[in-house]
């Protein structure tokens, strides 16, 4: 056997059991998201002040001030993403089981019709 497969089950560490794939997106909702969330926001705050106490220098304000306004838009919209992937991952998690088990049901259907052979 080539190509990291171990027992012909996928590569090692692979979570390929319904059990595993229930874990792992437990844990993403459970914990990743909610952990993700919570640092993608930490630095909301402290940037809102420092984009306030740069804005109100000299009138107009320093560069400073718009570029980390620029820049915190940025941070946001990738964690939006990261957000948006993790739930993705943890629905088709949750999804490939139905899939595989409801191709399985299809594919076992198809390959025990009745053939001209069995009347005989």
């Amino acid at each position: 056997m080539g190509g990291g497969l171990v027992g012909g089950h996928g590569p090692k560490g692979l979570a390929s059991s319904p059990a595993e794939k229930r874990a792992a997106a437990k844990a993403i909702q459970d914990h990743i998201e909610s952990q993700t969330r919570k640092a993608g926001a930490r630095a909301d705050e402290e940037t809102a002040a420092a984009v306030k106490a740069f804005g109100a220098r000299d009138g107009d304000g320093w560069l400073t001030s718009a570029a980390l306004r620029k820049a915190h838009e940025t941070w946001g919209g990738q964690v939006k993403n990261l957000m948006d992937r993790l739930g993705a991952e943890k629905d088709a998690l949750g999804s490939t089981n139905t899939v595989l088990t409801s191709t399985d049901l299809a594919v076992g259907s198809t390959v025990r019709q009745m053939s001209a052979l069995d009347r005989y």
